[in-house]
């Protein structure tokens, strides 16, 4: 299907074919090889998760060949399998499409660039046959479990109501018998917000240690968030709090990624200059139809005003490049851009999310043009609080 409402390519003024100089490197490829997901979670953003439709193996060679011979590839990137349930789909096409992934990275990648596989799943699908092609093909393993059964299974259901915590633990439990890592994205809800030990010691005592925070966020077809509770700021802050003792306890045994990042910021003595969320070509997302987007991936699947959807392209079609012609990406992108700015202006938290997340603002405000959201004063703000005060009581500063 060729995306709707596209503008025809316009010449682009000089200033601006100097900014196109500036977009990507690409650094993230999401690929959406189904809509479907087996599980109704509660709080999912994704329109369409009925659809059974598939990506076509015919589209893994136009989409491949684009991506090597694009000129915002940067030096590695990542191929993510997401948006929908990766393993919905028959892991015959896995393996002829990793194949053939494989063989157009020996004869297009000229400079030699890194790609890495990864697939991000709910885990209840995930059996010995799949852990012998994440194997064969050395994929990355992400898996979605929200701590222990009791908080797992109040939001992520399969279709008839049950509770999917066995299912998603029998799928771990089959990677760790094929010597398999594999890291966790919890979703924190207000469930979630009493039970700091109880989810700890959950990850800990089940040699769960890589682990990543989401919360629960208005996105997408999720249009309330139960952290929009006037109470919800207070709670999540002494959530953190507490979790970030319990990693120091753990003296590094454990790792939470939102605490990983913001130190070695700290550390590094850097900042964020500008999130990928919110930068051009970043991050490409690619539909099971073909078609494309840039920015969030949170933004490809949905449509919305003003900008009928944020489909840019289709890659039987289209290049990256050339939709940076058209007027409707130029739309999106001023706006976005106006938005970042306004954080930079306005945010003294600026510097560890380099302008946050395009997504949010939009399902939060309607809008682009705005700086603060509910999901960066959780994510980024409070989490930044938490680190600073715990680093500075550890060395003595107060």
């Amino acid at each position: 299907m060729i995306p709707e409402q596209l503008a025809s390519p316009l010449p682009i003024p000089e200033h601006r074919l100097a900014e196109i100089d500036h977009f990507g490197p690409i650094s993230l490829v999401i690929i959406q090889a189904t809509s479907f997901c087996n599980l109704d979670c509660d709080y999912c953003y994704l329109p369409d998760r009925q659809s059974k439709k598939n990506l076509s193996l015919d589209l893994i060679e136009p989409i491949f060949t684009q991506l090597f011979t694009s000129r915002f590839l940067g030096e590695e990137f990542t191929i993510c399998w997401h948006a929908g349930e990766p393993l919905a789909v028959p892991i015959e096409f896995y393996d002829a499409a990793l194949s053939k992934i494989n063989l157009l990275d020996q004869k297009l990648n000229k400079q030699r660039y890194l790609v890495r596989q990864s697939i991000q799943t709910n885990g209840t699908l995930i059996n010995p046959a799949w852990c012998d092609l994440f194997k064969k093909y050395q994929v990355n393993v992400g898996i979605s479990l929200d701590g222990p059964a009791f908080i797992h299974d109040a939001h992520r259901k399969t279709r008839t109501g049950i509770g999917t915590h066995a299912s998603v633990m029998r799928g771990i439990e089959h990677l760790r018998n094929h010597d398999l890592d594999f890291n966790i994205i919890a979703v924190i809800t207000q469930e979630s917000l009493d039970y700091p030990d109880e989810i700890f010691n959950f990850f800990m005592e089940n040699g769960i240690i890589d682990v990543g925070f989401n919360i629960e966020e208005l996105e997408g077809v999720n249009r309330s968030s139960s952290l929009q509770n006037p109470d919800a700021e207070r709670r999540f802050r002494a959530f953190i709090q507490r979790f970030w003792q319990l990693a120091a306890e753990a003296q590094g045994v454990f790792r939470l990624r939102e605490f990983e990042r913001i130190c070695s910021l700290i550390y590094a003595g850097d900042r964020i200059p500008r999130s990928g969320l919110s930068s051009p070509f970043a991050i490409i997302n690619i539909d099971y139809q073909g078609n494309f987007s840039t920015f969030d991936p949170e933004l490809l699947a949905v449509k919305v005003e003003p900008y009928g959807n944020f489909i840019l392209g289709n890659i039987l079609e289209d290049s990256f490049e050339s939709v940076c012609h058209t007027e409707k990406f130029w739309e999106i992108y001023q706006d976005i851009e106006a938005g970042v700015r306004l954080c930079q202006q306005k945010c003294q938290y600026y510097g560890v999310c380099g302008g946050g997340s395009a997504s949010n603002k939009y399902w939060e405000h309607g809008s682009f043009r705005v700086a603060e959201t509910m999901a960066c004063r959780f994510y980024e703000q409070m989490v930044t609080d938490v680190v600073l005060a715990g680093l500075e009581s550890s060395l003595g500063l107060h």
